[in-house]
């Protein structure tokens, strides 16, 4: 007989969600859920063990030795599960005796697919500091050295020798500067003779403030920032550039690790009123956004819900990988396979990002401004309370007569605004012409002979090219009238402006008074035309033929032109009779000022005078407060993770103050298949932190963010700070001692030197959080001072040299690249911060720009800065740079590829950047007399110390002098900065 599960009223028990439901939604779930239900029996309700499946009821409350769950999971060979080890005893004996107790299920509990990775995989244990291991001999600089030579020493491995200081200079100004050693630089290091030499150099690189420039660089790899949107349209981001600066600043001032990432997080709440605490948070925005689905495609519609789901799925991955190199994005569609994160628990990341969007914020860079902004948008408000309790008062003690008079005037200015908007039916149009001295006409047909009192021009307004009012009116014109209409006989001219350009009336009316004549048909010549940005047109909105009895007799009449883009309805001749035009403010004064005197008397009658006088006061303070805000220096802009007001079809929150969106959890990721809403929260991996965070929808959203930051900076999670020291040790040596930078779960690599990572991880964590003094810690090791030549017998052990018994030599990256070309040829700026130089330009900005990389002279100054200046298009990434392994900006880039293939060698050689570089470069170390032997041979010298940092062989020497004399010192020069010394550092 089958007994129901019995549905408990009461608060979980410790034996069902302790003991019972874990091993359910481990085990179990992934196979038999509710729209999975493998042998048709689903085990994530109380509903679905009523059920059963297809062999029957699953169990017997009360009888576990009846209950076909239990023959299935127990016996010499169990049935379940089908894949992973059988159930433990423990596990066996927790569901005997729940169901013996009477299989009571929580009212409500759904269970949710978990995955078989649990709190016991080695990212997630908690942090302690291991034990410096005790080694023999005195190679050992540091107790990162300690931690190494014990790996060694157990493979049967020994450290390499020291590297010479030649080697080490260059490898150390690479590593902390992205730029090679001047040979002042080489000289002054090769001469100091001083115990402590070295450490002298790496505190010195470390002050230098191109240190933040090439450390930036690797962070920006990994925000997976770019200054263009990406997708489709690909529109460029022209303030994306202060959350990098923000970063270079960061670095440089050594600003405490956890401080630094809950700044990208929750800077306004972290460090309100600071440039940094708005500007970090470039960080949320750093990813693409699908313009096209945001702005054209409606929230309604299916594909516009995926875009925004989508676009909270860029921001909580990048946050997690980021900072806890931690992937979560499975568990958008189900439980994470291989990592403990449950759907549940991905949303609620979403629901912490829920008010946000990406768009323009602005600050003030100057703390004055700030300050005085901030006072003044308080006077604002409380100015702005006070009007609108007297306009309330007023609006009492006025009536309907005052109601009607305020709708009126409403209507006019209504009126008004839609007159400067594009009308359905605009205009007439010419063709269009490459030169402005081509002549158009048009003219109107009155169908017979009319006395005419006054003729009126009516400009357009169109948008295109960002022209606006006036659109297309010609800078010289003339109005004739004739009965004629080839207008060869009869002709008497009305109007003439075609001796001297005229100014472009905006939307003002153009009128010419013949007051007498007579005559059927009516001509506008353009004499010169309009100009856009690349040619020139002749357009009108309206022409209106008036008569001395204030009749337009042009309406409706027949247009003939020279030439014209019919293109209905915006563009025809027709559109020139049809009354419809944009209506300039004057126009409608007359009636404004006879409502505005209706307004004044009846308010005189009606209202007290003091009232009267109230709100005239607040009206002049808020005026003096507007005009002092108007003076202000204008406010920069950050593109930035906020709240937003909508553009086109896209609608953000900032309707609504900033209110999250609701969350729901969705059914395999489907955004057409709601489960139940989720509030802001997240994993449940750090100790002692509750997964779901009790923060209403009332609430600023900023604390949901400020949650998550102190959820990630926490101490006691393990993630973060065993992160941030591998992807330091990574850039350093080329390979982290996680192998998988971005992913510390189950399907990344584990750790090649365990402790060594927690004791790295423990010393930021609780050393000051400093990463230059984790850098100085890593790069005055003997570790990183060994020579990186091979040893055969040491790599039969170790072929990766994973244990790091020598020193990797790795190719440049392709920023260094191109600085070095820079820096070696004199021309590299030093310019700190700003916006960002194009070495491109682009063609057709206003639909979907192309970026033409190939119509940059490369010989143009402003694009001689360093390389992390450079505005980054994700659609169109620079050819040269992407050669050269250059990161992808529209993905999160935790490892560099590091190819050597023929096009890198034809790119250094042949690209132009290269030609011109070497050229300066030949300019630089070029000696006065090229023909005297010994000193073209000292200017290759002197090339070889600034592109080597050393002097090269007598045959390097002679042979470079032979090819010099021959090709030219620059082709010499050409030959240095194709060499793979330059390309390379050991």
């Amino acid at each position: 007989m089958w007994l129901a599960v019995l549905v408990a009223a009461q608060p979980e028990d410790a034996l069902f969600s302790e003991r019972v439901a874990p091993v359910l939604e481990r085990r179990c779930v992934s196979c038999h859920n509710d729209a999975e239900a493998k042998g048709g029996l689903s085990l994530q309700s109380a509903d679905g063990l009523r059920k059963g499946g297809d062999s029957g009821p699953a169990l017997q409350a009360g009888r576990p030795e009846a209950s076909l769950l239990l023959d299935y999971l127990t016996g010499d060979k169990p049935e379940m599960p089908k894949t992973g080890p059988p159930l433990s005893m423990a596990e066996i004996a927790a569901l005997r005796e729940w169901i013996a107790a009477g299989a009571v299920w929580p009212a409500g509990r759904v269970l949710e697919e978990r995955p078989q990775a649990d709190l016991d995989w080695w990212s997630l244990q908690p942090l302690h500091r291991p034990e410096v291991p005790a080694v023999s001999g005195n190679w050992a600089r540091t107790p990162v050295d300690r931690f190494l030579l014990a790996t060694m020493a157990a493979r049967g491995l020994s450290p390499s020798p020291e590297a010479d200081r030649r080697t080490l200079i260059r490898r150390l100004s690479y590593d902390l500067l992205g730029l090679p050693p001047t040979p002042d630089d080489v000289a002054a290091f090769l001469a100091d003779d001083r115990p402590d030499a070295y450490e002298r150099l790496v505190d010195r690189l470390l002050a230098s403030p191109h240190y933040g420039e090439r450390w930036a660089r690797h962070w920006l790899d990994v925000v997976h920032f770019g200054e263009t949107h990406g997708y489709d349209k690909d529109k460029p981001r022209p303030h994306a550039w202060p959350y990098r600066d923000y970063v270079i600043r960061s670095l440089n001032a050594d600003k405490p690790y956890g401080r630094f990432v809950a700044e990208q997080l929750a800077g306004d709440v972290v460090a309100p009123d600071t440039v940094d605490g708005i500007t970090a948070l470039g960080f949320i925005a750093a990813g693409p956004w699908d313009f096209i689905s945001h702005v054209e495609v409606p929230e309604s519609k299916t594909d516009g819900r995926i875009a925004r789901s989508l676009d909270r799925d860029d921001m909580v991955v990048n946050a997690l990988n980021t900072f806890c190199s931690l992937t979560v994005q499975c568990a958008r569609c189900h439980a994470h396979k291989f990592d403990p994160v449950s759907q549940t628990d991905y949303y609620r990341l979403q629901a912490v990002f829920a008010a946000l969007d990406r768009t323009d914020r602005p600050f003030d860079a100057d703390p004055a401004v700030h300050r005085r902004r901030a006072d003044l948008l308080a006077r604002q408000r409380t100015l702005e309370a006070e009007r609108d309790a007297v306009a309330e008062q007023i609006r009492e003690l006025g009536g309907p007569d005052l109601a009607r008079i305020t709708q009126e005037l409403a209507d006019l200015d209504r009126r008004g605004k839609e007159g400067l908007q594009k009308p359905p039916e605009h205009g007439y149009h010419s063709a269009i012409e490459r030169t402005d001295d081509v002549a158009k006409w048009v003219q109107i047909d009155l169908g017979e002979p009319r006395p005419i009192d006054r003729i009126v021009l009516r400009p357009c307004h169109d948008d295109f090219n960002g022209i606006g009012a006036g659109f297309g009116f010609p800078r010289r014109w003339k109005v004739e009238l004739s009965d004629d209409p080839n207008f060869a006989a009869g002709v008497v001219t009305v109007a003439d402006r075609t001796a001297e350009d005229v100014p472009n009336p905006g939307l003002s009316p153009q009128t010419s008074d013949v007051a007498g004549r007579t005559a059927r048909h009516v001509r506008i010549t353009a004499t010169k035309l309009a100009p856009r940005k690349d040619d020139y047109i002749f357009a009108l909105a309206e022409v209106q033929v008036w008569n001395a009895d204030g009749k337009n007799v042009a309406a409706g009449c027949d247009v003939t032109s020279l030439d014209s883009i019919e293109a209905p309805i915006r563009w025809r001749r027709a559109n020139l009779t049809d009354g419809l035009y944009p209506e300039a403010a004057a126009d409608l004064a007359p009636q404004r000022d006879r409502l505005t005197r209706e307004r004044e008397q009846l308010l005189a009658r009606r209202v007290p005078a003091e009232v009267r006088q109230r709100q005239q006061t607040a009206l002049t303070e808020l005026a003096a407060v507007e005009k002092s805000l108007q003076v202000l220096p204008p406010p920069q802009l950050v593109y930035a993770g906020t709240i937003h007001h909508g553009q086109g079809n896209f609608r953000g929150t900032g309707p609504d103050g900033g209110r999250p969106r609701t969350i729901h959890v969705l059914h395999r990721g489907d955004v057409r298949r709601l489960g139940p809403e989720v509030g802001p929260g997240a994993p449940p991996l750090v100790p002692g932190y509750p997964a779901a965070w009790d923060i209403s929808p009332d609430q600023p959203e900023s604390q949901r963010r400020l949650a998550l930051a102190e959820w990630i900076t926490h101490t006691d999670n393990p993630l973060t700070w065993r992160s941030i020291v591998n992807r330091v040790w990574q850039y350093h040596f080329g390979r982290g001692l996680v192998d998988s930078p971005n992913d510390f779960g189950r399907m990344g690599q584990s750790p090649s030197h365990p402790e060594l990572l927690d004791w790295l991880a423990v010393e930021l964590r609780d050393g000051g959080q400093s990463l230059k003094a984790l850098h100085r810690l890593i790069v005055t090791s003997a570790a990183y001072r060994q020579v990186s030549a091979d040893r055969p017998e040491a790599a039969l052990i170790d072929r990766d040299n994973a244990l790091l018994w020598r020193m990797n030599r790795r190719k440049l990256d392709a920023e260094a690249v191109r600085d070095s070309l820079l820096f070696v040829a004199g021309e590299l700026n030093p310019l700190l911060g700003g916006p960002s130089f194009q070495d491109f330009v682009v063609e057709r900005p206003e639909h979907s720009p192309h970026y033409e990389y190939q119509l940059h002279d490369p010989r143009d100054p402003r694009s001689h800065r360093r390389s992390v200046y450079r505005f980054l298009v994700r659609s169109q990434p620079q050819p040269f740079m992407t050669t050269l392994d250059c990161a992808d900006p529209s993905m999160s880039v935790d490892k560099r590829n590091e190819t050597i293939n023929p096009l890198q060698a034809l790119a250094l050689l042949n690209n132009g950047l290269t030609l011109v570089m070497a050229d300066r470069f030949a300019e630089r170390v070029e000696a006065p007399d090229r023909a005297d032997t010994a000193r073209l041979s000292r200017s290759l010298s002197r090339a070889f110390e600034l592109a080597l940092s050393r002097l090269p062989t007598d045959d390097e020497l002679q042979t470079l002098t032979d090819y010099a004399r021959q090709h030219g010192l620059a082709n010499a020069c050409r030959v240095i900065l194709n060499l793979n010394e330059f390309a390379f550092v050991d």
